[in-house]
């Protein structure tokens, strides 16, 4: 088994629900287009108030995954 080399991406989740929901957001949009999907970090969370109410949640993650081995 060779060592693994990994890629980081950063995206934004959405959610009217709450920071797990964006997170969860995240993560799920990044994997239909992403394989391999390993690990993540949550760098930073805002919101959006309407009318003295939270409205909004959004979530920046960075996700981390796996590139696929060499062929050799």
């Amino acid at each position: 088994m060779g060592d693994n080399v990994y890629r980081v991406i950063e995206v934004v989740g959405s959610s009217t629900t709450g920071t797990d929901d964006a997170i969860r957001n995240a993560i799920s949009r990044a994997g239909e287009t992403v394989k391999n999907l390993d690990w993540f970090e949550v760098v930073s969370t805002r919101g959006h108030i309407e009318d003295g109410a939270i409205a909004h949640f959004q979530v920046t993650v960075k996700i981390g995954f796996a590139l696929e081995p060499r062929d050799t």
